[in-house]
């Protein structure tokens, strides 16, 4: 694969149609809201300083440096959940670790395009992965579509989910970072800063998930379960197998329990049947990235192939934008639901990778 790729090279086909019309996503930082949900309980004590930040066209990695330089601590004494768009406006947690210090003057790290909205002591530092999730609110504008098909579209995605892509964002611009990870696939070796590492390595392993997922949308079994599969609940990261009896859960119905989908590594497959025999041709098909992945000392993990969409709303400030407000899992992307509404028109470059 080479040149330029494509939402359906890097994705896969929608789930429930064709785009009821087409809107711009992200014409202003305030179209695209993102407010982390953060279930720790801060003890107001220890050595790590934890900031809630708003930032506006600012993303996750440039608010840590300007964060740093003010606190007069290095880089890595900054810890973040997830990272985030810079064409954005969100709010979300940064911890300082500051061991026998006093809490800094953070002034200088503030501005326009960045407020601290609160701030507490606390015992640990900030995880990546700690949040529980993201809470979303979405304008679209410039919005053309049949109003009615859009309702229905929307009371369907509300009671059954869409298919758990990783969005765009993950592959960079004309899927840039999915071309860089095969360079070092073929060449067996990794690239030696940590970011860059961390980043070409994630693409390729989420689009290999992609592909799997792909697969399951085009057979209409990517939001139910069948035997071989494993299943996961949808905040756990723990699964396990699916026979007749479990393929038949209330729960799978509920949109609480969901089939899963490969996160390529080390170690063996644990599905079954049809299955096992889709993610193993994947795996012959991919062998260098696959192999590349494991080498790297990935483990084996899944990630599950329904996404659920909590709490959806929406309503229509103007005729031409609808505004959506929902709560997604962490690491999930907001993108992919918007997909399965409208045909989104360019505004401009992909954003930089992001974490939800």
């Amino acid at each position: 694969m080479s040149g330029v790729l494509g939402e359906l090279d890097l994705l896969g086909p929608t789930a429930w149609g064709e785009p009821c019309g087409h809107a711009v996503l992200k014409h202003t930082a305030e179209d695209f809201q993102v407010n982390e949900v953060l279930d720790i309980p801060l003890s107001g004590a220890g050595e790590h300083l934890w900031l809630w930040v708003e930032k506006r066209g600012l993303n996750t990695e440039d608010a840590a440096k300007r964060i740093a330089r003010a606190a007069g601590v290095p880089l890595k004494a900054i810890s973040y959940a997830g990272l985030k768009d810079r064409q954005a406006l969100t709010r979300q947690w940064f911890s300082l670790h500051l061991a026998g210090k006093a809490d800094p003057d953070l002034a200088a790290a503030e501005g326009d395009d960045l407020r601290i909205l609160e701030r507490a002591r606390h015992s640990r530092k900030l995880q990546r992965g700690a949040h529980a999730a993201n809470g979303f609110i979405i304008r679209l504008t410039a919005l053309q579509a049949e109003r009615e098909a859009l309702e229905q579209r929307l009371q369907r995605i509300a009671a059954g989910g869409v298919p758990n892509y990783f969005g765009l964002q993950r592959f960079g611009f004309d899927g840039g970072n999915l071309h860089e990870a095969r360079h070092w696939a073929e060449r067996k070796t990794l690239p030696e800063q940590r970011n860059r590492r961390s980043r070409v390595l994630s693409a390729a392993r989420s689009y290999l998930f992609n592909r799997v997922l792909a697969a399951r949308v085009a057979d209409g079994s990517w939001n139910r379960a069948q035997p071989g599969d494993l299943l996961a609940f949808t905040d756990s990261r723990s699964f396990f197998p699916a026979g007749e009896a479990e393929c038949s859960d209330p729960r799978l119905a509920a949109l609480d329990l969901h089939p899963t989908g490969p996160l390529f590594g080390g170690g063996e497959l644990e599905t079954g049947a049809a299955v096992r025999a889709l993610e193993q041709q994947l795996q012959a098909d991919e062998a260098a990235l696959v192999g590349w992945l494991e080498q790297a000392g990935l483990e084996q993990a899944r990630r599950i192939l329904r996404l659920p969409i909590g709490g959806l709303t929406w309503h229509y400030p103007a005729t031409d934008i609808l505004q959506l407000e929902f709560v997604l899992p962490a690491g999930c992307f907001a993108t992919v639901v918007v997909r399965e509404l409208v045909r989104l028109l360019p505004t401009g470059p992909v954003d930089t990778p992001c974490e939800y």
